[in-house]
């Protein structure tokens, strides 16, 4: 009696944690759904098909609507959609990782209501038009304050999420001191260090310029500093979206795919050298700005071009990995192993599929962090395109496929329609292919992006035709994402439960060697952080306190 009692409590304190996990994806899934459905609105109007004015019940009247409805789509797509996933995964994943609760959980719960208050508060100019300022919210331009209000509370419940984390993980190294941590405890950790290192620029900008400014407590502000202080923020973002996604690939996709993971020790240094290398580059998205010199461009450029050598560790990390479960399930070859893997898994097939785009994406990346070249790219539509395959490719299509598997593991119930979730990501994936190539395209050709070009007068005939592949691209997108939407809705909603003894089982990989065998360096945190502290303080610190010391805060606001 006494032991039914015990695993009953185990249960419900198990149901708890996945219900947690749980809400964080209702939040991130519903502000998906919103967000995207203003992508094909502006990718339609890039053909010439104007929807807006039928927008107008929700937004504002002209060109104001494009902005404002832009806005949304980034904010909740870039910061809202992604911020709630990775949380509520690396909760997941920690507790999996450590192989116990959280520590303190009310801190973990603080932190997550921090967040949703914040998301609310920022809702409201959003939707009232009063922060059409885009995602990057580049200053002079002022929204109203509670823009800012409501992401700070965003970024700090992430914060106190994190502290949730770092005090359950020294629980657990109090207990297990000569335990190396398990790999995927251990990749959540990282990223949320980095999350973190990251936002310090942007919480810098809003709280020391652009919330005094736009409550009236200062004349004006330095566009060029804050510009500086984003983008210390801007770049790290995306390995914040991308690390949660390397995790899955690093240890979780060939567990699905009958593998083990090739290489502990070789994951473990990439995570690290992500953490060490991708907050000091933030001026290569500043190449063509005035009044930063030409030499500190140079080191970031640099230090651009050092953070590919991580992500070449994990393209070969990966592939060895499938590789390696796809000999098993019986493939060979140079490149036919791949027909082994189990192309009918919708959860797969949405990672390898992100994974495939990711290459692209990847290459762009080189050569929009090239000086010469991003001088001829940086405000084309080039840009948008690119940003497609990293955070709306690598990052979202994997997040689909983890989906997949999570939330019919936190509901307990069978995932509805497999098929229909498979063609959810083969439609996105060529409403990807067309989207992005057509933007790349028009960008090479000098199309500016942030631009209503349905609407431009100048647009000239050699763009047309790439611009309506961009508005066909972007609402078959629209269809496999809305078809996932639906998948992981209908399977949450309907009645019928795993019968007993079935379920679905955390997918963790195991390492090919004893994961005791991984040298210790890569599983000390001081010297890490010491480095990227360092590092840091070297590539920012000089430039930083000479705009700081030089701040002309007489850039007078003004509403968009």
């Amino acid at each position: 009696m006494l032991q039914d009692r015990a695993k009953q409590a185990e249960y419900e304190l198990e149901q708890r944690d996945r219900n947690f996990v749980g809400y964080h994806l209702i939040v991130a899934i519903a502000a998906l759904a919103v967000g995207s459905t203003f992508g094909p609105l502006q990718a339609l109007e890039h053909a010439g098909i104007d929807l807006y004015p039928q927008m107008e019940w929700l937004l504002q009247s002209g060109q104001g609507a494009y902005y404002q409805g832009l806005t949304i789509h980034g904010v909740l797509n870039a910061l809202v959609w992604t911020t709630f996933f990775i949380t509520g995964f690396l909760t997941l994943t920690l507790i999996k990782g450590l192989g116990r609760r959280l520590r303190y959980p009310v801190i973990n719960w603080v932190g997550f209501l921090t967040m949703v208050v914040g998301l609310v508060i920022t809702a409201i100019p959003l939707l009232a038009g009063n922060a059409t300022v885009l995602f990057t919210f580049y200053p002079p331009m002022q929204p109203s304050s509670l823009f800012y209000i409501g992401l700070t509370l965003v970024v700090v419940g992430s914060w106190i999420e994190g502290l949730g984390f770092y005090l359950t993980y020294y629980q657990w190294r109090q207990e297990n001191p000569d335990t190396r941590t398990p790999f995927i405890a251990f990749a959540s950790l990282i990223t949320m260090v980095l999350w973190q290192i990251a936002t310090i620029g942007v919480a810098a900008e809003i709280l020391g310029m652009l919330l005094p400014a736009s409550l009236g407590w200062t004349s004006g502000m330095d566009p060029q500093l804050a510009r500086t202080l984003f983008w210390f923020t801007g770049h790290p973002l995306v390995y914040f979206w991308l690390l949660p996604a390397y995790l899955s690939w690093y240890a979780m996709l060939p567990k699905q795919v009958d593998g083990k993971m090739f290489s502990d020790q070789l994951a473990r240094l990439a995570f690290w050298l992500f953490l060490l290398l991708s907050v000091p580059l933030g001026f290569h998205h500043q190449f063509v700005d005035p009044g930063i010199p030409n030499g500190w461009k140079y080191i970031h450029f640099a230090l651009t071009y050092a953070v590919a050598i991580p992500s070449f560790m994990t393209l070969f990390t990966v592939v060895a990995s499938l590789e390696y479960g796809a000999v098993k399930r019986g493939g060979s070859g140079l490149f036919r192993w791949m027909l082994a893997l189990p192309w009918t898994k919708p959860s797969v097939v949405a990672q390898l599929l992100a994974g495939l785009l990711f290459i692209f994406g990847g290459i762009g990346g080189i050569m929009n962090a090239s000086y010469n070249v991003n001088l001829a790219l940086h405000n084309t539509a080039w840009v948008p395109g690119h940003f497609h395959l990293t955070v709306a490719s690598a990052v979202t299509m994997t997040f689909f496929g983890i989906s997949y598997w999570l939330v019919p593991y936190i509901v307990g119930k069978p995932l509805w329609a497999p098929k229909l979730a498979l063609a959810s990501s083969w439609i996105y994936f060529v409403g990807m292919l067309v989207f992005s190539n057509a933007m790349h395209t028009v960008g090479l050709l000098g199309a500016p992006r942030r631009v209503p070009l349905g609407l431009a007068p100048y647009v000239p005939s050699e763009w047309s035709g790439h611009l309506w592949r961009v508005g066909i691209g972007g609402t078959i997108m629209y269809v496999g994402l809305m078809l996932y939407v639906v998948v992981v809705l209908v399977t949450a909603l309907r009645r019928k439960k795993f019968a007993e003894g079935e379920g679905v089982e955390i997918p963790v990989a195991e390492s090919r060697r004893d994961v005791q065998a991984t040298p210790l360096w890569l599983d000390r945190w001081v010297p890490w952080l010491t480095a990227t502290a360092i590092l840091v303080l070297l590539a920012y610190g000089p430039q930083l306190y000479e705009q700081l010391t030089n701040a002309q805060l007489n850039s007078p606001s003004f509403p968009p």
